[in-house]
């Protein structure tokens, strides 16, 4: 199969799929959220996590004006709840009445979090830098939901209890069918 090699960078959508998560905010009164699958982790000490907003988003004001954000990680199984977040906008609506979206009290902040999230960060908003047509959001995560019996006490996603939300782009969502994980440690790596 031969690779195309060119210049023009176009779509520039190599990097999918995605997690697909739901970033969540209140501030002034006002609650919102959007679909969000540019985000990482950035340190595990301390717990700082980014997402990658455009300044044409509701959303962003929010956070800019509240300081704070949050990341909801959705199993698959609420990928129309995920849409709903992605395809509409808070300036015309409010997302949670519209869609009966339920939430649960935060701990530490006062962004909601959503009630079908399995894991969920509650981050404070420690920079954010524009590059290009998005700015980087960075937050320290304060407080963290999840549901322990999804996770193994090591913290790793059971997959054969909850699937993810991928997201592949072009309003296209993943489910992955079959499950096959590989454990490659340095000790494998390094065998001759």
């Amino acid at each position: 199969m031969a690779k195309i090699r060119t210049t023009d960078v176009g779509g520039f959508y190599h990097f999918y799929p995605k997690l697909a998560t739901v970033v969540t905010v209140r501030a002034g009164g006002k609650r919102n959220g959007m679909a969000v699958a540019w985000g990482s982790p950035i340190s595990f000490e301390p717990p700082i996590y980014g997402v990658s907003i455009s300044s044409k988003r509701y959303t962003y004001r929010l956070i800019l004006e509240a300081k704070e954000f949050v990341v909801n990680f959705l199993p698959i199984g609420a990928r129309r709840l995920i849409a709903a977040f992605g395809r509409t906008s808070g300036r015309e609506f409010d997302k949670f009445e519209r869609f009966g979206i339920e939430t649960e009290e935060p701990l530490k902040l006062g962004s909601p979090i959503l009630k079908a999230a399995y894991a969920a960060y509650e981050c404070e908003l420690l920079d954010h830098r524009t590059y290009g047509d998005h700015d980087w959001f960075v937050g320290e995560v304060v407080a963290v939901h999840y549901e322990k019996d999804l996770f193994s006490p090591e913290g790793v996603l059971d997959l054969e209890r909850v699937a993810p939300a991928l997201y592949l782009g072009n309003d296209l969502y993943l489910e992955i069918a079959k499950k096959a994980i590989y454990r490659i440690g340095r000790e494998e790596v390094l065998k001759p």
